[in-house]
C-alpha cells in the first residue's frame, strides 16, 4: 500500500480494517508513524470506517510540540506498506462473536484502551509529579533575613565604669539577638564609647527596640548611635 492510497477511500477502508485489532498503527503507544499516517489523510475518516475514526480523533489530540515529542520515527510503518489491509487479520463475521483468547494468553492485551483511560492516567501521573514538587519545596529551608550591626554607646563621663555598662548591654537578650566583639574607642577628654557589634534577625528584632532597652540604663548610658548597618 502506497502512501498516496491512504487520500483514497479504500486507502481509508484499508487502514480501519488494519486498525480492527490494533491501537496504533505501529506499537502500543502512538508515535510519529502516527502522525505520518494521519498527515497522508485526506479528511478524517467517516463513521462507516469507525476504527480509523476512532484513531484519527485520539491522534488529533496531539497539538504543537505534545505532537513532535512522540517517540519513533515519521514514516510509515513497514506492515501497512508491505501488506496493507492484507497484513491485517480477516475480519470475523459480523453475526458470529469473536473468539475469547484463553487465560493463559501471553499476548491478553487490552488494545482498546479508552482515552478517558488514558487521560486518567496522565492526570494521576501530573498529580504525582505535582505532590512531589511541593513536598520538596516544603522541606527547603526558609532564608532568613539577618543583619549586623556595630553600635557606639557613650557613657555620661570619664568616671564611668565602662566594663559594668558592656556588662549591662550584653545582659539585654532577645529572640534573634546575637552579642559580638566590643572595643572601646576613644573620643576625648579622657572618656572612651563602647563599640559593641550584634547580628539581628530583622523579623524578630527592632534596632530602635534594641536602642532603647540599652540607653534604660541611663546610670551609664548617655546615648546610642548606629556606626553601621549590614544586610547578611
Amino acid at each position: 500500500m502506497a502512501v498516496g492510497d491512504f487520500k483514497s477511500e479504500k486507502g481509508v477502508k484499508d487502514l480501519d480494517a488494519f486498525l480492527a485489532e490494533r491501537s496504533y498503527v505501529e506499537g502500543f503507544v502512538p508515535s510519529q508513524a502516527d502522525v505520518c499516517v494521519f498527515e497522508a489523510l485526506a479528511k478524517a475518516p467517516s463513521a462507516a470506517t469507525p476504527h480509523a475514526l476512532r484513531w484519527y480523533n485520539h491522534i488529533k489530540s496531539y497539538q504543537g510540540a505534545e505532537k513532535t515529542k512522540l517517540p519513533g520515527k515519521k514514516e510509515v510503518p513497514a506492515a501497512l506498506l508491505k501488506g496493507g489491509a492484507a497484513a491485517a487479520p480477516a475480519a470475523k463475521p459480523a453475526a458470529k462473536p469473536a473468539a475469547k483468547p484463553a487465560a493463559d494468553d501471553d499476548d491478553d492485551v487490552d488494545l482498546f484502551g479508552s482515552d478517558e483511560e488514558e487521560d486518567a492516567e496522565a492526570a494521576k501521573i501530573r498529580e504525582e509529579r505535582l505532590a512531589a514538587y511541593a513536598a520538596k519545596k516544603s522541606t527547603k529551608p526558609t532564608l532568613i533575613a539577618k543583619s549586623s550591626i556595630v553600635m557606639d554607646v557613650k557613657p555620661w563621663d570619664d568616671e564611668t565604669d565602662m566594663k559594668e555598662m558592656e556588662t549591662k548591654v550584653r545582659s539585654i537578650t532577645m529572640d534573634g539577638l546575637v552579642w559580638g566583639a566590643s572595643k572601646l574607642v576613644p573620643v576625648g577628654y579622657g572618656i572612651n564609647k563602647l563599640q559593641i557589634m550584634c547580628i539581628v534577625e530583622d523579623d524578630k528584632v527592632s534596632v530602635d527596640a534594641l536602642s532603647e532597652e540599652i540607653q534604660a540604663f541611663e546610670d551609664f548610658v548617655q546615648s546610642v548611635d548606629i556606626a553601621a548597618f549590614n544586610k547578611i
